[in-house]
């Protein structure tokens, strides 16, 4: 908090004086928060123990009353700016430690690189003042300027180089202290305060700083090298860079240190040609897009073979290399007196004939412009490389994304020394402000112990028992538990590849193996290949009218098939068509290889888009699932899906799935919204019109609750929330659940129902490996104590069986639990709900309702994603934001598949 200056000098601050308040006006109250996190009830007990161990690192405090003392750093430059940029910042502050560190009494600080340094101790006094000189070194024409191109002086030899100073203003004052204290507080279990999250970020902050003295990029908590060992090529331009997340927690078992691997994506460095090439996907220089490498290339950092320099693009020159001039002053004689001369000269002739380098590509391509609008200065190509370190923040494509999945797992056992390795190497406790904390850290893993849960039973077609082994089953002799009958249909093709005739058949044959009666269909519809040139609207537009025109009615169902496997343009316009505008449910598919395996997956998921049920828990077909067989349940599933990073204006998507059917927990239906960018929290939960109706999403799931269990009300409900993190937690509280409860009073109920609010996160860095084997933990592998938080509610589970690379627990936190759940009971809840997922045969890695809510935003968001939002404004309504920024709304579900799992 800060602090007034009569407290900084040790005084007694002032008592405020309150402004004079008119006698008939009430003072307005600010309110607390009405919920807080629970703490937690206890541990649970079944299931068969397992010897464990996770990347935590135990951390000791020998000097636990230390105390942090916290400046607010302003740095300015010469004309008066702020300084804002992390990389100056640190080194005009590591200039002014080696300046001044006298009169900061030696002491070490910690830099957050932008505005706080933290010592341990005070500094001689609060506040400073010190003027700092950073020098660069420059290469300088022959009349002083600086030049990018390396203007050469007047007898063509090589410039001179000479060293620029800046110098810049920095302020030092005093903020606040922060106890190291704090953290023994919440160790012990009290309430989490400010000074203790603060307290941890500062030791974050001190991990952070020592990365960047080794010349890392930092990226959040997670830090990069720069060593070739550990990148590896997506392709594209793009590489993966590995590096390590770190983060200090505190744990049931004490403080920890949690260090993990990470992985961020950087453009390739090396030569701007070889880049651009792969960028474009090209192999002839000849063939590349200008106007899209000037985009590109904006901003990027390069270094000069010739001279090793480093500068950053501004852009390409007008002409190519061999017509770009730019003036050059010459001297006529070796003659100081002699006044200079200008010619005209172009950039290939300068660096061939002045500088004696040889150019063999360049010539016909553009220069790169490394300077500024009015004093532009040109790099020939070949020349320049990109530097090292520079993040790729754009989305990655299907191919980049799958190869950089493929080359950068690691097995359990990789992964352990490749964390103990770092741990030791980077030897913390030799850090000077840690040590002044007598802060050590351990570098052993943490033992931890751990459960395993039994895996539910499941029932299939004709009431069969199913028993999943290793977190698996399958539908080999099989038949789905309540089958549907196709009987209206048809297949179209936009795939030139494919054989629908051959497909249906198979179709139709696997489809009798599994108990789903398909007829023949009605008609097999293959794309006019002129129409492959026309734009995905068109295309499909074009579609629909052939499929009007062939079918004598609406078909039950349209098996699509793509010509790509993801992200064809295609995709989006279909289901907009099928089930916006025409109500019929689709399935799209772009089969590699047609065999059982590939349609039986295919029908899991049309059986249960048309309303049948591949499998139920064996306690859900007896209705006898603890705490919800007797009283209705409904569960919900909320996320919010954003858009691709770089995409700001791309609106969020928010999804919340019901459950229906009673006491059935593996039917939902969806409610999906677009909201401001960027926004997490769910803001059409409620929303009252006009005319006193609600058009929110959760009046929507609950009069289909209501409609679809005998007419009963939900008495309990229990949600869970993906995509928020802990600083989020309250406002999923006393935001989130306010407008959930305000729903359900609109609906004219008084009594509200009990609530349990569990949170889902899988954005997490605790891994769990098993302490005598090299495989992953086994599926059902739970943990609630040691390395769980020391008050709040939460564990780990890995509910799936993680078959490549190390398996990634889900990490569960219960905000509120009125229904009252034991640790068991709701372990066990989560724990089958992780087997009700019907587009598979496998445990899923998080409860079944959130992984529908993220699919049902994710294909709602394709609605959106290919359209020409200003073709079809007069169709749609906008939603506006506070910053009166339109939103364009979601085109409504059709009513004939509203309460279908469109989604799956």
């Amino acid at each position: 908090m800060e602090k007034t200056g009569i407290e900084e000098a040790g005084g007694t601050p002032p008592l405020p004086t309150s402004p004079s308040i008119p006698p008939n006006v009430k003072p307005e109250q600010v309110a607390p928060p009405k919920r807080s996190v629970i703490s937690r009830r206890g541990v649970g007990t079944n299931g068969r123990r397992i010897s464990l161990l996770t990347n935590h690192f135990k951390v000791s405090m020998n000097v636990s009353d230390a105390m942090f003392y916290q400046y607010s750093v302003s740095i300015t430059s010469e004309d008066k700016r702020v300084v804002n940029g992390k990389g100056i910042g640190r080194k005009v502050i590591d200039r002014l430690y080696l300046t001044y560190s006298s009169e900061l009494a030696g002491k070490k600080f910690a830099y957050d690189g932008e505005k706080s340094l933290y010592t341990v101790g005070p500094l001689p006094q609060n506040n400073f003042e010190f003027t700092v000189v950073v020098e660069e070194l420059l290469a300088r024409s022959a009349n002083g300027s600086p030049g990018a191109n390396g203007s050469p002086s007047g007898n063509g030899k090589r410039p001179k180089r000479s060293l620029q100073s800046k110098t810049f203003k920095v302020a030092i004052s005093y903020a606040a202290k922060i106890p190291l204290k704090s953290i023994v507080l919440a160790l012990k279990g009290s309430e989490v305060d400010n000074n203790a999250q603060d307290a941890l970020r500062v030791l974050d902050i001190i991990l952070r700083q020592q990365a960047a003295n080794r010349g890392c990029l930092l990226v959040r908590q997670s830090f990069f090298h720069d060593d070739s060992r550990h990148f590896t090529d997506v392709g594209g331009g793009v590489t993966g860079c590995r590096g390590f997340h770190s983060s200090f927690r505190t744990t049931q078992g004490g403080l920890s240190l949690n260090m993990d691997v990470s992985t961020t994506m950087i453009l390739t460095p090396g030569p701007v040609i070889d880049f651009l090439l792969a960028n474009q996907n090209i192999r002839d220089p000849r063939h590349i897009n200008w106007e899209k490498a000037k985009k590109m290339l904006k901003n990027m950092r390069i270094k000069t073979k010739h001279s090793n320099m480093e500068f950053r693009i501004t852009g390409l020159s007008e002409k190519p290399c061999n017509l770009q001039h730019f003036p050059l002053k010459m001297r006529n004689s070796d003659d100081a007196n002699d006044e200079d001369q200008t010619v005209e000269i172009t950039v290939y002739e300068y660096f061939t004939k002045h500088r004696g380098i040889e150019l063999s590509i360049s010539a016909y391509m553009p220069c790169l412009n490394v300077g500024k609008p009015k004093r532009p200065n040109y790099l020939p190509l070949e020349l320049c490389l990109l530097v090292s370190l520079q993040r790729y923040t754009k989305a990655l494509s299907t191919m980049q994304r799958s190869t950089l999945v493929e080359k950068s797992r690691q097995k359990p056992q990789d992964r352990i020394r490749t964390v103990t390795d770092a741990v030791k190497n980077y030897q913390y406790d030799e850090d000077p402000v840690l040590s002044a904390c007598g802060i050590s850290i351990d570098r052993q893993l943490t033992q931890v112990d751990g459960r395993v849960l039994e895996a539910p039973k499941l029932k299939v077609g004709n009431s069969e028992d199913c028993i999943p082994r290793n977190g698996r089953w399958n539908f080999n002799h099989k038949k789905l538990l309540t089958p549907v009958r196709i009987e209206r249909w048809a297949v179209v093709n936009f795939s030139a590849r494919c054989d629908t005739s051959h497909l249906s058949r198979e179709l139709i044959n696997c489809g009798r193996n599994k108990g789903i009666l398909i007829e023949r269909p009605h008609t097999l519809i293959e794309e006019d290949p002129q129409s492959r040139r026309a734009s995905p609207v068109a295309r499909v537009e074009k579609m629909f009218e052939i499929v009007r025109a062939k079918l004598p009615g609406p078909p039950e169902f349209l098996l699509c098939v793509l010509p790509e496997k993801k992200n064809s343009e295609i995709y989006g316009p279909w289901k907009k068509r099928s089930l916006s505008d025409f109500g019929i449910v689709t399935q799209c598919i772009s089969p590699t290889k047609i065999n059982d395996q590939y349609l039986t997956n295919v029908l899991l998921k049309i059986n249960t888009k048309l309303g049948g049920t591949n499998s139920l828990l064996a306690i859900e077909h007896t209705s006898c699932i603890p705490l919800i067989k007797d009283t209705p349940t409904m569960i919900l599933g909320m996320d919010v899906s954003h858009g691709s990073p770089g995409q700001a204006d791309v609106p969020s998507i928010a999804a919340v799935v019901g459950s229906r059917c009673w006491p059935l927990i593996s039917r939902y239906r969806a409610s999906v919204r677009t909201q401001s960018p960027k926004v997490e929290m769910i803001d059409a939960l409620y929303k009252p019109l006009a005319n006193g109706n609600d058009d929110g999403m959760i009046r929507e799931l609950l009069v289909d609750f209501f409609q679809t269990s005998n007419g009963r009300k939900p008495a309990q409900i229990v949600i869970f929330r993906d995509g928020v993190s802990e600083s989020q937690f309250n406002q999923v509280l006393n935001i989130e659940l306010e407008q959930i409860m305000k729903a359900y009073q609109h609906l004219g109920e008084v009594d509200f129902p009990n609530f349990t609010v569990i949170v889902a996160q899988k954005n997490h860095h605790t891994k769990l490996f098993q302490a005598g084997a090299p495989e992953n933990v086994p599926p059902g592998t739970v943990v609630d104590t040691k390395i769980v938080h020391p008050r709040n509610y939460d564990f780990y589970m890995c509910a799936h069986a993680g078959m490549i690379g190390t398996s990634r627990p889900a990490h569960y936190h219960v905000l509120l639990d009125e229904i009252g759940f034991s640790p068991d009971d709701l372990q066990h809840l989560i724990h089958s709900l992780s087997y009700v997922y019907q587009r598979s045969t496998t445990a899923i890695s998080i409860v079944a309702p959130v992984c529908y809510a993220h699919l049902a935003a994710q294909q709602m968001g394709q609605f959106i994603k290919f359209e020409d939002l200003s073709e079809t404004s007069s169709a749609k309504r906008a939603i506006t934001t506070e910053e009166s920024v339109p939103v364009p709304e979601l085109p409504r579900l059709h009513e004939n598949v509203r309460g279908s799992m469109f989604f799956c």
